[in-house]
């Protein structure tokens, strides 16, 4: 069954923003796993979007118009995403959408959004598919080949390694294709791959790899997948004695929660980084953390930063008509909590900065920001 719960605030009087009365609402959905076993992923999304919805209407709304926000909880099912898309469509009459929130229940509703020539902006559905041929649909974080050059442009450059071991998850895509981009820079660098071990979903023991990665003693260690099970390779390589430092991905998000002595002094790149002294980063974090009395995590910053970016581009359209929507899409820049958003051609977001954070007493170091050309 289908739960919305409508976010909005009393209309403030008229404005210029054609498309419906101009005391009328400017309608606006997002969608994601709120319930679940990746709850967290959708719910960082959801309540940061109702944070900038909150601070856009105490600011004026657009021209004037207040911004109502219907959000649902697919539960990470691709059938839960049609359902929802379809109610968002038909019932809300939104005029455009944030999310989804993973790239499956994204793809799930690709067609129809293409379709529909529904304005659709995902903060944080990482796949390549997500906007091929797609060209109503957008995205705010950089793709997984990005971040993975990101990662080892810093091995490179900034740690200083020659040789790397690559320890992955071959029963995922995530995890397969960050090993893969991130082997193609030392590939083209002429530099050393000494092991590239994948691993499943159930492996616990990770001891027959990682005594391979000590004897071929590798000047890092790149770990590609998300923090639960980062966390567990990580206590095996402290307790077999590995000194090599281990680099990874934004898929490490919160692994010190559990895991901050078995990761300190490792580093992995991020959509941003807690510690980042610019104000806007920590204006959001004060603000998500008096209202959620919890801190955002990087998918709640992107959720944050595509709210804002599709106000504005609404804003700039002086329309609610899905087209002009989807042109001022196209051609915003903007400077959010997660660096500068722009798109390219196909809709993805360009030359983002990435933050590279070393994990220091359980905390988010900022170590510098990177963009990758």
């Amino acid at each position: 069954m289908l739960i919305a719960s409508v976010f909005t605030f009393a209309a403030c009087g008229g404005g210029d923003t054609n498309g419906g009365e101009d005391s009328d609402p400017i309608k606006i959905g997002v969608f994601g796993p709120t319930s679940g076993p990746i709850a967290a992923y959708g719910s960082a999304v959801v309540n940061s979007v109702k944070l900038a919805v909150e601070e856009i209407n105490a600011n004026g709304g657009i021209d004037g118009r207040m911004i109502e926000v219907y959000d649902y909880d697919t539960k990470g099912d691709r059938a839960e995403a049609i359902s929802t898309y379809n109610r968002l469509r038909d019932q809300d009459e939104v005029v455009a959408i944030i999310g989804g929130t993973i790239s499956g229940e994204t793809l799930a509703v690709k067609e129809l959004a293409i379709e529909d020539n529904m304005p659709m902006l995902t903060p944080t559905a990482t796949a390549a598919d997500v906007t091929i041929d797609a060209p109503s649909i957008f995205r705010a974080c950089f793709l997984d080949p990005y971040q993975a050059a990101a990662a080892a442009r810093f091995s490179i450059d900034t740690l200083e390694a020659q040789s790397v071991a690559i320890l992955y998850n071959s029963d995922d895509a995530y995890s397969e294709g960050l090993a893969e981009s991130y082997k193609a820079v030392f590939d083209e660098e002429g530099l050393t791959v000494t092991n590239y071990i994948g691993y499943t979903t159930n492996d616990v023991d990770f001891s027959t790899a990682l005594t391979q990665i000590r004897n071929a003693d590798p000047d890092v260690i790149f770990l590609p997948d998300y923090y639960d099970s980062v966390g567990q390779i990580a206590t095996q390589i402290r307790d077999m004695g590995l000194e090599q430092v281990c680099v990874g991905v934004d898929g490490w998000d919160s692994v010190e929660i559990d895991y901050a002595e078995q990761v300190e002094g490792y580093y992995f790149v991020n959509h941003f980084a807690k510690t980042d002294p610019d104000p806007t980063v920590q204006d959001f974090i004060a603000a998500f953390s008096e209202k959620y009395d919890q801190e955002p995590n990087a998918l709640g910053a992107l959720g944050y930063d595509a709210t804002f970016v599709m106000a504005e581009a609404i804003k700039n359209a002086g329309s609610t008509d899905g087209q002009a929507i989807i042109d001022a899409l196209a051609s915003i820049e903007y400077k959010g909590v997660t660096g500068t958003i722009r798109f390219d051609e196909q809709g993805d977001a360009t030359q983002k900065d990435i933050a590279i954070i070393k994990l220091v007493d359980g905390k988010h170091e900022l170590v510098e920001k990177l963009v990758v050309e």
